[in-house]
């Protein structure tokens, strides 16, 4: 597939079949992550493969919104260790992170399987179930599995903006 029709086909999943998700296919999601670009190459990021059914459980207690998958994926940034533009002071931190989160989301959606980035969460009470969370800023949880036979995209998933709008020729 290429990229433009991976970029058009992916979707938010938010209904999933109880078929586990092999081992071999969370290596390659994280394998993508891995070769995500970060500002000087710092890579101020952290993946956490959440996949026992104690993290799992814990999981629950942050969001509501696991959709039943028996893993998941959270995505944090280092703001101390992160790139700093000199100019005006801007930490590319949380840039990083996302740049790494859209590795994966895009590698799960091509290794057929679905997710959905997740911002909803409590984030200190993630930092407090799990210390090692504690110094980064966490950006997101990627709930993972096969998608229902009856998994659709959200109905204004293909709502865009018009071109025009948001691009600008200078």
């Amino acid at each position: 597939m290429d990229f433009l029709t991976l970029a058009k086909e992916r979707y938010s999943c938010r209904k999933f079949s109880d078929k586990p998700v092999e081992k071999e296919k969370i290596e390659k999601i994280i394998e993508a992550g891995l070769a995500a670009p970060t500002a000087c190459n710092i890579q101020p990021y952290k993946i956490w493969v959440m996949e026992s059914e104690e993290s799992q459980s814990k999981l629950r207690e942050v969001t509501n919104f696991t959709f039943g998958t028996n893993v998941a994926l959270v995505v944090g940034c280092d703001s101390e260790i992160a790139w700093v533009r000199k100019y005006d002071g801007r930490n590319f931190a949380d840039v990083d992170g996302s740049i790494v989160a859209t590795h994966l989301m895009l590698a799960i959606h091509e290794l057929g399987l679905g997710s959905t980035w997740i911002g909803f969460f409590d984030a200190p009470k993630l930092k407090e179930l799990y210390p090692e969370m504690a110094k980064y800023d966490l950006v997101a949880i990627f709930p993972i599995g096969y998608p229902a036979e009856d998994a659709v995209p959200a109905a204004g998933h293909t709502n865009k903006k018009d071109k025009a709008e948001m691009v600008k020729y200078l």
